[in-house]
């Protein structure tokens, strides 16, 4: 084999590993239990996971969004938890109309944005699902 052709090889699958592990490392959204209160406002506990790597890499916000694409709640995270995973943070008083039966919630990290590792709740039951979205590429 030549030179040339081997280095081509090693530096291709070199790339295809570094790719694959960029892609995996998007904020998974591995829990939520939401809470109606008294004023029929709710509140929703998020549990992440994500590979926090410091300040330059982070899970940095998380929203609850309608099946209309409203977006009715956003949590900001100011910090990363490189130490602290699954982590678990909580937004209250978001108001949803009855309407509502369904809301899914979608996180995202400083250097990916918004990740396909979603969650979905059924409002009347509180129940979570974890689901895939698929998401389009901003133009």
């Amino acid at each position: 084999m030549k030179k040339t052709t081997f280095f081509k090889i090693v530096f291709g699958i070199l790339i295809m590993i570094s790719s694959a592990f960029s892609f995996a490392n998007k904020v998974e959204v591995v829990n939520v239990v939401a809470q109606q209160s008294a004023d029929k406002t709710w509140r929703f506990d998020v549990t992440l996971k994500h590979k926090d790597e410091g300040w330059d890499h982070y899970a940095n916000e998380w929203q609850v969004i309608g099946p209309d694409n409203k977006i009715y709640g956003t949590r900001t995270l100011y910090h990363p938890h490189v130490n602290e995973q699954p982590f678990t943070r909580s937004l209250g008083g978001v108001k949803i109309p009855d309407t509502v039966k369904t809301v899914r919630i979608i996180a995202k990290d400083s250097v990916h944005g918004l990740s396909n590792k979603a969650g979905k709740v059924e409002l009347d039951t509180r129940a979570f699902e974890p689901i895939q979205l698929t998401l389009k590429k901003a133009k």
